[in-house]
């Protein structure tokens, strides 16, 4: 729900047309922040397992977005975003053991029906440029969902968070840098505001809370609930902004919320193999 408020805060608040900007400044301020306060550094393969999954979940998973969001509607690329769930399940059965089942199926089905009520236009374009980083954009992140929970967590997730944000962020700033250049204007303080907003809240409590989620649940089930980001932007645009909602964003918003709810409510049992783990960090906590 806390992703579901970056558009608003974005279009509201950010300088326009700097959405790798928004990116690096999302997630490395929020990464240092955490490892200044935490005093934890990534130790043995830890240095580049954070590189891989901070690239996979943060650096390549925004660049894709950006991609997407130049070369398709946001409706489109929502709707292809809003299959992760299905592809998140099939690597979770092939490589974590998790049923795929088929309430997972049909709730993923209609979470892509409940999302495209709720964002696609009618004159929504297809792309096949757009098209790709879309995708490439939700291969990215599934598989760092699925890396993050078979490779576990040395350290505390809000610790294990940082690296990754970390990591993110130094791939995003050359590219940032290359494509969009260093900022001309100075920043107003609605800029300052938003950036620290999506620092603070969307990157270091939102992806701590998602990490910790990762290891405590299923991830075949748990990333059923990114499917709420599109619905809080559509009701934050129309309590907010005044932006109308149609009928069929409502049943969109009805669609999806029973997803979810389908899902997460009756989460897969562990597999004999989760089962037998437990995290370290969640004894901590």
């Amino acid at each position: 729900m806390a992703w579901g408020t970056t558009y608003l805060v974005t279009t509201e608040l950010l300088p326009p047309d700097r959405p790798l900007t928004a990116g690096v400044l999302r997630a490395l301020p929020a990464g240092l922040l955490i490892l200044a306060i935490t005093r934890t550094r990534p130790h043995g393969v830890w240095w580049w397992r954070s590189m891989v999954l901070g690239t996979l979940n943060i650096g390549a998973f925004f660049a894709f977005l950006f991609a997407a969001a130049y070369r398709l509607p946001g409706g489109v690329a929502a709707t292809v975003g809003a299959i992760g769930p299905l592809v998140v399940g099939v690597l979770a059965a092939r490589f974590l053991g998790e049923a795929f089942t088929a309430r997972r199926l049909l709730a993923g089905v209609a979470g892509i029906v409940g999302v495209g009520l709720l964002v696609l236009q009618a004159n929504g374009r297809l792309d096949l440029v757009g098209l790709g980083a879309a995708l490439g954009g939700v291969l990215s992140m599934s598989s760092g969902i699925v890396l993050a929970k078979k490779w576990g967590q040395p350290e505390r997730p809000v610790v294990t968070t940082s690296w990754q944000l970390i990591a993110g962020g130094v791939v995003l700033l050359p590219l940032a840098l290359l494509v969009e250049g260093l900022p001309l204007e100075p920043l107003t303080s609605a800029n300052a505001v938003g950036y620290a907003y999506l620092s603070v809240i969307g990157a270091a409590l939102a992806y701590t809370l998602w990490f910790r989620g990762i290891s405590a649940l299923p991830v075949g089930s748990i990333t059923f609930l990114s499917l709420l980001s599109p619905v809080v932007a559509v009701l934050l645009g129309w309590v907010v902004l005044g932006q109308a909602l149609s009928v069929g964003q409502l049943a969109g918003v009805v669609i999806v919320i029973g997803a979810v709810l389908v899902v997460t409510l009756r989460p897969a049992a562990p597999t004999s193999a989760q089962a037998g783990h437990t995290d370290p960090a969640l004894i901590k906590n």
